[in-house]
């Protein structure tokens, strides 16, 4: 007996399931090579196709794509790309061109004549050996120059995003010089389609004209009324279902001008979005409504459809492969070679050159869909397709490890454009908080806390209030974002900043990485307290693991977690303190409100039961911790056996805060995972601030490594 035959509606819901599902499972290890999504789409396309899937099961490609069904996937595709396209017309903004319009011209035209005409110049040698006798050689020319000038936009501002270069100087000349080459290679290349299909010089003659025409309209009349649309969805419902249908039909109506005119229907799609006005929220809230749709369900069709388009197996000889290799290098020479001398002979360095060069050289999924479009008109053979995806995956891997190198995260920190200067330091260094907010509402409590310990000292106290925004790939993260965007997480903390008389700074930039992007700004600004605030988190109840257990690992300064359950003043101070670095360290904040703040501070020395009191720390001592404001500290010297109990004993009797070093006598371990109960934590009734000192946390680390690498039975004196 046979398995049931998938045909019709059942075997398009399984086609996008294993699409989508194989694109997701490699997207997982591309994002852990630090590679954009678009890698692993195409490569879950190539695998899906006959270079992998055919070529190891053959009779399952032929049931998973048959076909007959291939001409229902390329019509799904092709409404994917026509939304896709659409999306990064909504990403140009012309502001992107503001202040940099020489420079980026001169970079951007110099990035497409360069390879445009070492393309051209290959397709002399490579029109004989790779082309069809039928294909006329002046469109060939023309499709290769095209082909080796594209940029891949839409990657090259995620890539940006993720390595917080949008708003340096190299990010903003790059996506400028993206912005400009995006919609110069577009125009070029529905001048090349229309040369293509045009069957005499009299028709390509009036495709042009009909292209001009297509191009005011859209400028002249269609703009405008997309403005006064967006100005209403702005003013009044937002964006109703009504202004989705009208707009989409207006895209689709845009598309279909431009096929009709013989340009090809992605230009008009483009078009369209690049005409919307970015101010007012629309463009915004079209990307937010269209982009799921879009990249994550239909684009993925496109990229399996190419690869089974892609058959590596065509390249089966030495020759094969070294024309492979050929490409490769006139695309990096002529993309990369023409943008770094051009941003170098406009006045940037070197490394700023190279990188812009290496961004530039970035093709991805731009690429493919050029190559998909002269497959289709036949101007490039099946051979020479998969020669140029292949070149197309080079350019688009070697960006992110080449960039690192070239423009590593010191020059970043060098040259960021939106870095807030550090004033020239006075004869003692100022005292400087660095706090971090994920959420507002714990930023209110950390200005409080920031208040207090620099008050009466607020003209040589540095203040800094940093958020970041977590990486994605929606194409509304990046409309959102411009350089200088006020985050709304920032907003309570700067808020009751302003209430009490302080000046904060506000710092807000992308990260993937967290952790280490907090120690680097603290470093940077020369901070002498990293100040984080914690929220539950939805699958664990500790405070000190993930980002937290990242930078008391990593930081080489003092680093302190407020737990704020409803800090409204800091009058009552209790510390508690067994002798560790730690307490030491939390001990120097409470001083520091005690000076400060005028707070009244209980220090609550704690002694193991077989300890007698007379060989506990002497009141005396207490003169040495706190020489200037003795009489406002309070002393007491407890015996328990549980640190942490007498701890939460005292703490119920009406305390502001608790200030508590890290230590495993306290039940606060730095933790990863953050897999332990933190008690103190969760059953103290006030606020809690955990401290954690950069020495001592390292002195701990390297003692417990060697601990680790000991072996059985070895004792260490």
């Amino acid at each position: 007996m046979h398995g049931p035959t998938l045909t019709g509606v059942s075997l398009l819901i399984v086609q996008f399931i294993v699409i989508i599902g194989v694109s997701r499972l490699i997207g997982r290890g591309a994002r852990w090579l630090g590679q954009p999504m678009v890698i692993a789409e195409v490569v879950a396309g190539i695998v899906l196709g006959p270079s992998l899937l055919g070529w190891l099961w053959p009779e399952a490609l032929g049931q998973l794509f048959p076909s007959s069904s291939l001409p229902v996937l390329k019509m799904l595709s092709q409404v994917g790309l026509i939304l896709f396209m659409f999306l990064i017309g909504l990403e140009l903004d012309p502001k992107l061109l503001k202040g940099r319009g020489h420079s980026s011209v001169a970079i951007s035209h110099t990035s497409i004549i360069v390879p445009f005409a070492l393309g051209t110049a290959a397709a002399l040698w490579l029109y004989p050996r790779l082309s069809e006798p039928e294909v006329p050689f002046s469109s060939f020319v023309l499709f290769m120059g095209v082909a080796m000038s594209i940029t891949a936009f839409p990657v090259l501002a995620r890539i940006l995003t993720e390595r917080r270069l949008m708003h340096s100087k190299v990010g903003a000349i790059t996506i400028a010089c993206a912005a400009v080459d995006d919609v110069t290679a577009w125009c070029l290349l529905a001048f090349v389609v229309s040369i293509v299909r045009a069957a005499s010089p009299t028709q390509a003659a009036w495709t042009t004209l009909f292209a001009l025409l297509y191009i005011a309209v859209m400028l002249l009349a269609v703009r405008p009324f997309l403005a006064r649309m967006g100005a209403r969805v702005a003013s009044k419902d937002g964006l109703t279902q009504n202004v989705v249908a009208g707009t989409l039909l207006l895209l689709l109506a845009s598309a279909w001008a431009t096929e009709l005119i013989g340009i090809h229907a992605l230009f008009g799609a483009f078009m369209m979005g690049a005409v919307i006005p970015k101010e007012g929220g629309l463009a915004e809230a079209l990307a937010e409504k269209l982009e799921d749709v879009a990249v994550v369900l239909l684009l993925p069709l496109f990229f399996a459809y190419s690869g089974l388009r892609t058959q590596v197996g065509l390249l089966s000889t030495a020759e094969s492969w070294a024309m492979c290799g050929l490409i490769i290098v006139i695309a990096c020479v002529g993309k990369f070679g023409g943008s770094a001398v051009a941003a170098r002979l406009t006045g940037m360095r070197w490394r700023e050159a190279g990188a812009v060069g290496v961004l530039m050289n970035t093709r991805g999924l731009m690429e493919i869909i050029v190559l998909n479009i002269g497959l289709d008109l036949g101007v490039i053979s099946p051979t020479l397709f998969t020669m140029m995806v292949i070149m197309a995956l080079v350019t688009t891997f070697i960006t992110t490890p080449l960039l690192k190198w070239i423009y590593p995260l010191e020059e970043l920190a060098r040259d960021r454009i939106d870095a807030v200067p550090v004033p020239a330091l006075a004869s003692a260094p100022p005292f400087t908080v660095l706090m971090c907010v994920s959420h507002g509402r714990v930023g209110p409590g950390m200005a409080l806390l920031s208040h207090a310990l620099t008050a009466g000292d607020t003209k040589s106290a540095q203040m800094y209030a940093l958020h970041l925004i977590p990486s994605t790939e929606r194409a509304s993260f990046h409309l959102k974002h411009d350089p200088t965007p006020q985050e709304s997480a920032l907003a309570p903390l700067l808020g009751r900043a302003q209430h009490l008389g302080m000046e904060v700074r506000p710092l807000s930039f992308v990260s993937s990485e967290p952790g280490t992007d907090i120690c680097r700004t603290a470093e940077a600004k020369r901070a002498d307290l990293i100040l984080l605030g914690w929220h539950k988190p939805l699958f664990s109840r500790t405070v000190l693991g993930g980002t937290v257990h990242e930078v008391m690992q990593e930081a080489g300064t003092d680093v302190a977690v407020l737990v704020d359950r409803g800090l409204k003043e800091l009058r009552r101070i209790l510390v508690p303190f067994i002798g560790s670095p730690h307490d030491k360290t939390a001990l120097e904040l409470a001083q520091r409100l005690l000076r400060h703040a005028g707070a009244e501070v209980t220090l609550l020395h704690i002694t193991s039961p077989d300890q007698p009191p007379e060989g506990a720390v002497k009141r005396t001592r207490v003169e040495d911790l706190f020489p200037e404001e003795s009489g406002q500290v309070r002393f007491q010297v407890v015996a328990h056996p549980e640190p942490e109990a007498a701890a939460l004993e005292e703490s119920r009797k009406g305390y502001d805060l608790v200030v508590v070093g890290v230590g495993a006598e306290w039940g606060l371990e730095s933790n990863l995972f953050g897999l332990h109960r933190e008690r103190i934590v969760q059953d103290a009734p006030t606020s809690l601030l955990v401290v954690r000192h950069p020495v001592a946390a390292r002195a701990e680390a390297a003692a417990a490594e060697s601990a680790e690498e000991l072996p059985a039975g070895s004792v260490v004196s």
